[in-house]
């Protein structure tokens, strides 16, 4: 069925079924109600490629998952609990307001060609951005084409120097240095000061953010940093079980281990348990992130709970809020954290 077939069973002309399509206020109610009604009779879907020709939204968002760094093939994207929880959100969210997402995944340089060729293709009306890499030159071209874009997890002050407050940009953050303070002061309190640190990927905001709470929260105690007890795991599992075979290697551990996400807590926990190190007995060790395996594993993981769904949730209706009222202004939302405690921290022990 046509435009021009509704608009013959309705009575009208086939520029008022457009206009009635596309939402314009210059149309008398009953004259809409009327047809709405055929539209809803005979399960009528405008055509997506008219609509944007006409320059309206065509009703579908991007999500890019951008992992670069992530090189042990495609499905590990999908495996994480952190982004399946991400593109699920996005995807319900999106869903009740009547939007479609297309999901993107962007595993090495050339693939981010494909966020701003969605863009100029017309694909897309609006997109997030999630994951470690997000590149600034991408992000630049897209709001200089007009384009809303949602950003999660990414550095207030870079958005200020490259004057990006000015575009129609979205960003949501947790309060990760807060989060990250809470649950050092944790392991203070139960008495460690040999406290280590498995580092996420310093590129990223959340990264540099939970590492520089660190730093302040040991100095603050006036407690001091060793350098062996500074792994390298870049949020990658593979690199937290090297780290962690290397310091147990080294003959010498800390106390208490602040993991920043919980795959690199979990990770850890696993070499040390085929290590013969007991958690908490041995070591205590905290993670980030709060996902479901958290809470399952034995022993159950302490950690920062971090509101992911609230996040998603609120990044994909302002994006396509903003489609849908054309909202040109920048918005931010940060997100308070809380640290759970359970299972895996336990006072400082005589060794």
């Amino acid at each position: 069925m046509k435009s021009e077939d509704i608009a013959r069973l309705a009575g009208v002309s086939r520029s008022t079924v457009s206009r009635v399509i596309n939402n314009y206020p210059n149309v008398p109610e009953k004259t809409r109600a009327k047809v709405l009604k055929i539209i809803e009779e005979y399960n009528y879907e405008p055509n997506t490629s008219a609509r944007i020709l006409a320059g309206k939204s065509n009703n579908t968002i991007g999500l890019f998952v951008i992992s670069v760094s992530e090189n042990d093939g495609p499905s590990k994207i999908y495996q994480s609990t952190y982004y399946s929880t991400f593109i699920n959100t996005v995807v319900d969210a999106a869903n009740t307001i009547g939007y479609y997402v297309l999901v993107h995944t962007i595993y090495c340089d050339k693939d981010y060609s494909k966020i701003s060729q969605s863009f100029m293709q017309k694909r897309i009306s609006g997109g997030i951005l999630v994951g470690n890499e997000k590149d600034l030159d991408t992000i630049k071209k897209i709001t200089k084409m007009g384009y809303p874009i949602g950003i999660v997890d990414y550095d207030f002050g870079e958005i200020e120097r490259n004057n990006l407050n000015n575009s129609r940009l979205i960003v949501v953050n947790s309060s990760d240095f807060d989060g990250t303070v809470e649950a050092l002061n944790h392991l203070i309190n139960l008495g460690h000061k040999d406290i280590g640190i498995i580092t996420g990927r310093m590129g990223t905001y959340s990264g540099k953010e939970r590492y520089r709470a660190y730093e302040y929260t040991l100095e603050e105690n006036n407690i001091d940093i060793n350098p062996d007890f500074i792994l390298k795991g870049e949020f990658l599992k593979k690199n937290t079980y090297d780290e962690v075979k290397r310091l147990i290697n080294s003959k010498k551990l800390p106390t208490a281990l602040f993991a920043c996400n919980d795959d690199m807590a979990i990770a850890a926990m696993e070499v040390f348990m085929k290590e013969g190190v007991r958690v908490p007995e041995d070591i205590s060790i905290i993670g980030f992130d709060d996902i479901p395996m958290a809470s399952h594993i034995k022993p159950a993981l302490s950690t920062v709970n971090v509101p992911v769904y609230d996040m998603v949730t609120q990044v994909t209706e302002a994006l396509i809020s903003n489609i849908e009222q054309g909202t040109k202004a920048f918005s931010s939302f940060t997100y308070p954290v809380k640290f759970v405690d359970r299972d895996t921290c336990a006072k400082k022990r005589s060794r």
